[in-house]
Order: structure tokens, then sequence, then C-alpha cells
């Protein structure tokens, strides 16, 4: 990897980047931006790197969740602190049906960019640049606020850094303690329409107040009382990754400061473009999302460049295909997979590959979509015989109507109430864990016949 540079991908093809009109500026905030210091550390990739090998192995379990696209305007302490509420819940009874330690990934701390399917909107005759995320571009419909901005990047900085510094202190300050975490989880199983999950819910608290009787609780036992809490976002804006990329001390390797992992989408994983350029000398673990279009061919490319010495965590496959099209889509590339002896792990990105327009002309994703997504990710590698090591939700912990279905049923008349997103429909609170009591089924499921296999 000596010959990569953090500036290389500039002499590759770019997509879904914006073209900034003001060079001067964009030169200014980079300068200014490369004295900063990193977000993440490169002792904290390695870690997560990790656990992401354990996940690949079928010995940990990935959840990774937040929200479309943050927000400036929206940005708050209360949006944070209910957002990893929600993920330590999810988290909690994900740990239950896999058995085994779940990986806590947000979305969160620089998801800030998002590509786009075509590079300009129309509304009312009149047509301007597509909004792209709060770190290029305004959402508001005017030609001013659709001129790309760099100085965005300097308040996505500081926003990122705001974030992760509350993040680090809800994970180690005692907000989540397992007891406590359990007790919000509870309220929501209480309800009628809940009941199915009141029996899970129960078992949990069974085994924590074996726990308690035993003495172990949060003031003896570390891991009761703390969590490991990692960051993730789409790495698609280059300028932003390169000013914050540094070399780290101790290896030498280069770390994407950014975030503690970062991905590639589905449409910017050119083999030979711009971004798998810059996501292939970091050190940090790397996603590649693989849609519907992903062929094995490209795969192999892809795997090769994104992790030639073939480590175990380095690289995360995020399946994106939609319900209906697993089955025919995933089993070609786990057998590329195969034949290339290639050590990843396999996560299932429901959220995607799902989205249609409501009679009421709002974006959304049905809830039964996305299980159903879920359930054909799980049943194709038990076909298979490999092993589903996560899960990749658009969330948020705020009660929004974005996306239809659910316990607390969001109709496609209630989806103006509170739709707040800036980009994509995501799963509110209450959505988000009951998928994760879905998901915990099938995982109970999963152990159930792996133990009968064995037996047998």
């Amino acid at each position: 990897m000596t010959e990569w540079q953090k500036s290389n991908w500039r002499d590759k093809p770019r997509v879904q980047m914006p073209e900034y009109t003001d060079p001067e500026a964009l030169t200014a905030v980079e300068a200014q931006m490369a004295k900063y210091p990193p977000l993440v550390f490169a002792g904290e990739a390695r870690r997560l790197k990790q656990h992401l090998a354990a996940a690949g192995r079928g010995e940990a379990f990935l959840l990774q969740g937040g929200d479309c696209a943050e927000s400036f305007e929206q940005f708050s302490a209360d949006a944070i602190r209910d957002t990893f509420k929600v993920m330590l819940q999810m988290a909690m009874v994900l740990t239950y049906g896999a058995k085994v330690p779940v990986v806590k990934v947000g979305r969160m701390a620089g998801q800030f960019a998002k590509p786009r399917s075509a590079p300009t909107e129309v509304k009312d005759g009149v047509e301007l640049p597509s909004y792209r995320g709060d770190i290029i571009n305004k959402l508001a419909f005017t030609p001013e606020a659709r001129i790309p901005d760099p100085r965005n990047m300097l308040q996505a900085f500081t926003q990122a850094a705001a974030t992760l510094n509350l993040l680090r202190a809800f994970s180690t300050g005692g907000y989540a303690d397992v007891h406590k975490v359990h007790q919000w989880t509870l309220g929501f199983t209480e309800s009628e329409k809940a009941a199915r999950y009141r029996e899970m819910s129960t078992r949990i608290q069974d085994a924590l107040d074996f726990l308690t009787a035993a003495g172990v609780t949060g003031d003896q036992a570390h891991t009761l009382h703390t969590v490991d809490f990692y960051t993730s976002h789409e790495a698609l804006l280059l300028e932003y990754e390169e000013a914050l990329c540094r070399q780290d001390s101790t290896s030498g390797n280069w770390l994407a400061g950014s975030g503690h992992m970062i991905w590639i989408g589905d449409r910017t994983r050119q083999p030979d473009g711009a971004h798998v350029e810059f996501a292939r000398g970091v050190l940090n673990p790397v996603g590649l999302k693989c849609g519907p279009t992903t062929t094995p061919e490209d795969l192999k490319i892809l795997m090769a460049k994104l992790n030639p010495k073939n480590e175990e965590g380095k690289l995360t496959l995020i399946a994106r295909f939609g319900a209906g099209k697993v089955s025919e889509k995933l089993p070609p590339l786990i057998k590329a997979v195969q034949e290339e002896g290639a050590k990843v792990t396999w996560v299932c990105d429901p959220m995607h590959g799902n989205v249609i327009k409501s009679a009421s002309g709002y974006k959304t994703r049905p809830f039964d979509l996305i299980l159903r997504e879920v359930r054909e990710f799980f049943g194709v590698h038990e076909v298979e015989g490999t092993i589903p090591g996560g899960v990749h939700f658009e969330m948020t912990g705020l009660d929004v109507t974005e996306c239809t279905g659910g316990v607390r049923e969001v109709t496609d008349e209630d989806l103006s109430d509170r739709y707040h997103t800036a980009c994509d429909p995501r799963l509110n609170a209450s959505q988000s864990l009951e998928l994760a009591f879905l998901v915990a089924e099938e995982l109970v499921a999963r152990r159930a016949k792996a133990a009968e296999a064995a037996n047998a």
C-alpha cells in the first residue's frame, strides 16, 4: 500500500460529487480542515474491525442504524439521545436472539451527503440541482440554496464532533446500563398489539434478575454499565474525507478520520472510480453496498481492490436488493465470495430496495416489505450454509411517520403527520424496536435448526 496516497482519487473518474463554483473557497476549507484533529482514532477502527470479523464468523452480530441523512437544522442533543436509546434497545433484543455480542454502529456523526438518482429535480416547472445533503447544499428549493458551498464541511465537522462527544458520554456514563435499557423496552411490550413480543421480553427480564440475584450488577461488571458504540457513514464527499485522513503513528497506515467505518454506495462502486480508490487505502473497516446490478465479476474485482490482504473484518458486504429479489440476486454473489475464498461479513440492508410512492404522494417504505427482505436474506444464507452477519437500517428515535405499517400502524393517511426526513423515509422508534424483535425471532429459529442438525 506504499504507493497509495490520500489524494490519488483526484485522478480517477468521480460520480455523485458536486462541482464547486468557487475553487479558492474550497481550497481554503480543505486547508483549514487538514489542521483539525481526526474525529476517530486508529485504535478504535482496529477494534471495530475485530468485532466485524467476529460477526463474519457468526460469533457476533452487527446492528448498523441511524439517519438517512443528518440535518443541520434538526440537530439536537435530544435527537442523538433518542436514536442512541433505540439502538441500545434493539441491541439488547438482538443479543437475546443471537446469543452473541451485538456490534453497535450508528449512521451518525458523518452521514451528511446523499447520492441522488438524478442531477436535477423539477417542481412546478422549475428545474434546479438536486439536494445532496447538508454538507453540500441546502434543502430549500431555490437557486441560491442548491449551490454547493464548501463551508458546509466546517459545520458538518463541528456537528460530527459534538455528536461523537455526546455518544461517548452516553456510552460510558451509565445511560447504557442494561437494566435501564430493558425497562424502556418493557414499556413497548406492554401494549396489546405488541403482546407477541412479551414472552421474549420476560425472558430477558428473567436473565437480568438472575444476574442481579447473583450479585452481577453494573457496579461489579463493567460490560453491564457501558457499551462500545461506533460511527459510520457513506464516504461520498471525498474532499471532506481526504481532509480528515491521517497517518497512524503506530502502523504508518492511513486512517479515514471522519468515522470508524466508511462505506461505498451502490452508485459509486465503480472499480476504477474515485470512491473505490480512496477506500482501498485506509485502515478502517469498509462497507460495500451490493445492489441488483452488482455482478459476481464486479464483486470479485472490488473485493480484491478493497481487501487485497483478505483480512477478516475489513470488508462488509451490505446486500440491498428489494423484497422478492434476494433469492435471485444474493446466491451468485455468495458463490463469488466462496470461489475467491474471500473473508467478508454479510449484512442485510432491507431499506434501500423497498421505496415506493404512496397514494398520497409521499415516498415511503412498507414495514412488511422491509421484514420480508430480512427474512429472505436469512433464508438464502441458511440454504447456502453461510453466515448472516448483521442488519443495516435507516431509523430514528423520533416519533416520525415515514414508513407505513408496524405495531402502532402508520397508514398512508398518517404519512403527512410527522414526515420530517430530508431524503429517504426512516423507521420510527416503535417500528425499529419491533423489527429487532422480529429479527431476534429469526435468529432464535436459526439457532434451533442448527442445534437440531448437530444432534442429528
